[in-house]
């Protein structure tokens, strides 16, 4: 007999963000978005009239933070797990956020193995059933939840500075060139060209030739508003 599918609403105020988040838990075996909010005020509607499982949420939203919204549900009696998918780094917010019952915190930016890997770590917690034969097995069904070790850039690459070459790629719809992206970040045309490779490998970006000028053509540079996916667009 197969398992419904567990049931998620993406909350989240940019749409194109929304898009991207919905495409991303929809490829993971398990999972079925049942909407999308781009408010406190459009989650609330969403839950009131469907049954949800996880709540994929942003906390800065356009009318109050995500944890309001998220003490709003509990005080309404909604039981849905968090996932949070947002900037916020202050460590308060995320004591806050797991007493509101936040099992995970994804940042932003992220690929779609990050994401992927929470949520096969959030499903196989929630398959877990029975009676615990002792302290092990408690702690083991806890420890699913949290991966075993940060995830490491490649040797070379620091976060800060990946932060910066993917605000730099996003802010740029027409691409960027690494010579380009190098000027605009303060780092060498080599340099950013291997953050921008690594946002090509990790399928959050694309290259292509950039045609047109005398010489060898350049590399162009162009984020990917949603997840890549093999003989489709954008």
């Amino acid at each position: 007999m197969s398992t419904a599918p567990l049931r998620v609403l993406v909350v989240e105020d940019d749409p194109v963000a929304a898009d991207a988040h919905a495409l991303y838990a929809g490829r993971v075996e398990g999972f079925a978005v049942v909407g999308v909010a781009h408010s406190r005020a459009a989650a609330a509607r969403v839950l009131d009239r469907t049954p949800v499982d996880l709540i994929l949420l942003d906390l800065y939203l356009p009318d109050g933070h995500g944890l309001q919204l998220l003490r709003a549900l509990r005080a309404a009696g909604h039981t849905a797990d968090v996932i949070a998918v947002t900037s916020a780094r202050d460590l308060a917010v995320v004591r806050e956020g797991v007493s509101l019952g936040v099992v995970q915190y994804v940042l932003k930016p992220f690929a779609f193995a990050t994401l992927r890997d929470r949520l096969v770590r959030y499903a196989e917690f929630r398959a877990s059933a029975g009676e615990a034969s002792g302290q092990d097995e408690v702690d083991r069904a806890l420890a699913v939840l949290r991966a075993p070790h940060p995830s490491a850039l490649p040797k070379g690459l620091s976060a800060p500075t990946l932060e910066a070459v993917t605000r730099t790629l996003r802010s740029a719809p027409g691409g960027l060139t690494a010579a380009e992206a190098g000027e605009a970040v303060g780092i060498s045309r080599i340099t950013a060209r291997r953050y921008l490779e690594h946002l090509v490998t990790e399928g959050r970006a694309v290259r292509a030739p950039r045609y047109g000028q005398v010489g060898r053509p350049e590399l162009q540079y162009r984020w990917l508003d949603g997840p890549a996916r093999p003989a489709r667009g954008h």
